[in-house]
This record gives structure tokens, sequence and C-alpha cells, in this order.
């Protein structure tokens, strides 16, 4: 590319600047920039010298530095949320986003700032949004968050309780919710996350009838499927399944005698092995089931419970008493956790075998929490978190060694905590005050 068609001069609200297209093209295809060029990246033929962009100049000055040098610095005369809403307009964000924080590293998270919720009670589900945003459901309503932290219009349910929530893509949220008695209500919707509205709800039909039902908990396939454990008045108990696009229902897995699938806490789609995991835990049900289905042959392959384990004291009894568990596919195991937070362990390659719990991870030492206890569970690129009280533990390596904690005391304990778009959310029980966990980008050499 010759220097001079490489040049470029930009006239910004007045000002002018001079680049090369090699610096615009760091902001991508998809960017404003990439409307400028060919697919060479070479310019447009016929273009004027100068191209003129009617927007802020400060700001723009702040963002193609980003892109020189990959460095954010904000001025103290440049708010915040005007840089980003200028990045927005370039498609800068992802951009602004990677220069203030790193990759995502539970070792060296940082509490970046704490909100207070919108409501008082407690918090039902924290669950972050791939772009960094979240959203923070309790009772009937549901506030999202983008990831400049500013809050939407909230989603009103109309007294119908929040069970689960879920992020489809960055402006799009699905929510399950219990059936009110008489009412023909609850079961399943998918709503905007920019405006609050419902685009469309999921129905569960049975007999050529649509039924109403209670949605649970949620898990989301990467070919498009949405599973919902299900219970309603007909015989429709069990697993759902729907279509991301269409909402449109494509299957229902039944729930064997003796299993509480319609009752399911967690649902957790296995990538490698085209099944889902649905645990049913303690406190919901006194006992504890664990299973994985495969859709494809209609059956339960893979089934745990902890009817019949041998108690011989009461300290055992608790140990059973699963608070919740995720999949471990890369070492075809399952994860649980009770509520001392002991980390046991379950092979997946052994059907109902008998969980060996580490006692290396245990924190709480046998000594049971004054708060109420909300322990959770998340795998996130190779290294495990668990929630107890008011702290989450952060777990490495083969044998999963306790590495570091995050720990906040103002909020309460932590009833709930979600990964995503690289932040950690974590809510606390005390009038939903949320934390932003972040990893610091790396030090300018």
């Amino acid at each position: 590319m010759g220097i001079q068609k490489d040049r470029v001069r930009l006239n910004v609200g007045g000002r002018i600047f001079e680049t090369t297209a090699t610096t615009l093209a760091i902001a991508g295809r998809n960017s404003f920039f990439g409307a400028m060029f060919d697919d060479d990246w070479n310019l447009q033929p016929g273009t004027a010298t100068d191209h003129l962009i009617d927007r802020n100049p400060d700001c723009f000055a702040v963002l193609l530095d980003l892109l020189r040098t990959g460095e954010l610095y904000i001025p103290s005369n440049i708010p915040e949320k005007l840089l980003y809403r200028e990045a927005l307009f370039y498609g800068l964000l992802d951009h602004v986003r990677s220069a203030k924080w790193g990759p995502f590293d539970g070792n060296r998270l940082r509490l970046s700032r704490s909100m207070t919720g919108r409501a008082p009670g407690d918090g039902t589900a924290i669950r972050a949004g791939p772009d960094g945003g979240c959203c923070v459901a309790h009772g009937s309503m549901v506030h999202v968050y983008d990831w400049m932290l500013d809050e939407h219009p909230a989603i009103n349910l109309d007294y119908q309780r929040v069970n689960d929530a879920g992020w489809i893509d960055s402006d799009s949220i699905v929510i399950s919710a219990c059936e009110r008695l008489g009412r023909g209500d609850g079961g399943m919707g998918l709503f905007s996350a920019s405006t609050g509205e419902l685009r469309y709800k999921f129905n569960v039909t049975h007999d050529d009838q649509v039924k109403s039902y209670t949605a649970g908990a949620l898990s989301f396939s990467s070919d498009d499927k949405i599973f919902s454990s299900c219970k309603g008045r007909s015989n429709e108990y069990g697993i759902g399944v729907w279509d991301q696009t269409t909402g449109k229902q494509i299957d229902f897995f039944y729930e064997p005698p003796g299993w509480s699938l319609g009752d399911a806490d967690k649902l957790q789609w296995l990538h490698g092995t085209n099944c889902l995991l649905v645990a049913t835990l303690f406190p919901r049900k006194d006992n504890c089931y664990i299973s994985l289905l495969d859709f494809r042959e209609k059956k339960m392959v893979w089934s745990w419970s902890d009817i019949g384990a041998p108690v011989y004291d009461e300290r055992l009894l608790d140990e059973r008493r699963v608070r919740d568990a995720i999949a471990m596919e890369d070492t075809s195991s399952i994860c649980v956790v009770n509520e001392y937070e002991d980390l046991g362990f379950m092979d997946l390659r052994s059907t109902g075998g008998s969980v060996r719990w580490s006692s290396r991870s245990r924190l709480m030492k046998g000594k049971m929490p004054d708060e109420p206890c909300y322990p959770k569970l998340a795998l996130h690129e190779g290294q495990l978190f668990s929630s107890m009280n008011d702290s989450i533990s952060v777990f490495c390596g083969p044998d999963w060694v306790l590495t570091s904690r995050l720990r906040r005391s103002y909020g309460g304990s932590i009833c709930d905590f979600s990964i995503g778009g690289d932040r950690l959310f974590a809510l606390h029980s005390e009038e939903n005050v949320f934390d932003i966990w972040e990893t610091p980008p790396p030090p300018i050499m």
C-alpha cells in the first residue's frame, strides 16, 4: 500500500486529524471506518481529500489514540458517558472495554464498584450479559444494566415471580416465571433488554392445546435451543425445549417416575456430549437428584441421588445436602457444593457413584454461618468459583487448589453471582446490592 494512498485526513467537527488507513483498519470491518474503505482497506475512489465527520472532536482524539496505542486515557474534561456514546457511534465499544480491563482472570479480579438495587427484598438472580452488562431479578421485576451500568427500562411481569433469566444476545433476555393459579399466565418470554418490551412468549402444548405452566431453571445450547424446567396442570412436567429464533416448542422430556425434573434448580447444556445436566437440589427438595439427559436418544444416560446413602451422624447428612452442581466436561466429572462450602466430585463414567468430598477446599471448618447460606458454583476458563457468605473462592489446577478469595463486607451474604463479558457480578442478599469485579489491564511498559 503506497504512502500517499494510506494517508487519511479527517475533519471531525471542524478539527483536522491526519492518520493512516492502517490505523483505522484496527477498528474492524464492522466499524464506522469500515464503511469508508473498500475490501482492501483502500480509500474509496472519488472521495474528497478531507472526510467530514460531524461529531465531537475531543472524544475522537481519545478514540484515535486508542486505535494507535491500544491504551485508553480519558482527560478529566471529557465525561465518560459522552466518550462511550461516541465510541458506540464509531463501533469502538469493544475496543474501549478491552482497554478498560484485561482478560478475565479470577486471581486478579479487583472490585470496580458496588451498586444499590432499585427495590427492597431478596434478589432472585443476577445474570451477566455477553457485553459486560447484567440483569438483576427480584420478585416480579427484572432490572437491566448495560456495560456502562446505566439502567434500562425495567421488565415488569405483573406480580409473576421471576424464577430465572438468561441472555440470548446483548439485547435479548429470556425470563422464566411462576404461573398464578387460575390466571393462565407465567411461563417464559423473550424481552428486549433495551426497552423491556415483550417480543414473544414460549408456549407449552399438550394434546395440541396450549397449556399454562411454571417455568424454572434455564439453559441455552450452541445451536439456538432454549431449555427450561416446566410444571403444568396436565402432564407437562419435565424439560421443555424451544427454538430461540422462532419461539416454537420443538421437544419435551417428560420426567420419569420418582424424579423431579420439573422442579429443577439448575440446568446446564454440555456442548461436548450434547446432553443436558438437570439438578434438583436442597433445600427445594429434601433429596437431591442430578441427571444427564440425552435428547437424541430420549433417555437419561447418567443419574445420581442421595436417597439410600448411609447416614451415620448428622454431620454426614449435612454434607449430603447439595446446594449447587456444575458439570466439568474436561474432567468428565460433576462438582457439587454443600452448605459448608465443601467441594465434592462425582465421576460421570460411573452411574450412581458416591461423592468424593475435598476437605482441602473447606473454608468454614464445620461452623455454620450466622446468616443464610447460598452456595453457588461457576466454571469459567479453567477456573472454578464457589460463593459462601460474603465471599467468592477461586480454585485452580488439576486438584482445584484454593488460590484467592473475593470479599466485600457491604451488602450481606452473596445469594447469587454470574460471570460474563469479562466481568463477575455478585448479588448480595441485603437490598439487592451487587458488586462488579474486573481484571485490571496490564501495566503500561
